[in-house]
């Protein structure tokens, strides 16, 4: 199978070697990526739980306290999200 208007065929060892090459370097760039995203949402998790910790401790844990969504942090309820506000924890 030829290129068109070029001379270079995929039989050719070197060409194939060198795609096997590319593939392998984009899977490992895609790898870091992927940990260097990971690492930022854990970072942002914790920073996010410091600054709530310090200035509204019961909303931590009752944020805390619900389930996981697929790693992304605790699930919103949506039967409390008028509750949010510390005037409404009488």
């Amino acid at each position: 199978m030829a290129f068109a208007g070029t001379n270079i065929s995929l039989s050719q060892p070197d060409i194939t070697q060198k795609l096997t090459e590319r593939i392998d370097d984009l899977k490992h760039r895609i790898a870091a990526w992927g940990k260097r995203i990971r690492r930022y949402t854990e970072r942002s998790t914790r920073f996010n739980q410091n600054h709530l910790f310090q200035s509204d401790q019961k909303r931590l844990y009752e944020s805390l306290e619900r389930p996981m969504v697929s790693g992304t942090g605790p699930a919103t309820n949506q039967a409390d999200t008028s509750n949010q506000s510390p005037r409404n924890w009488n």
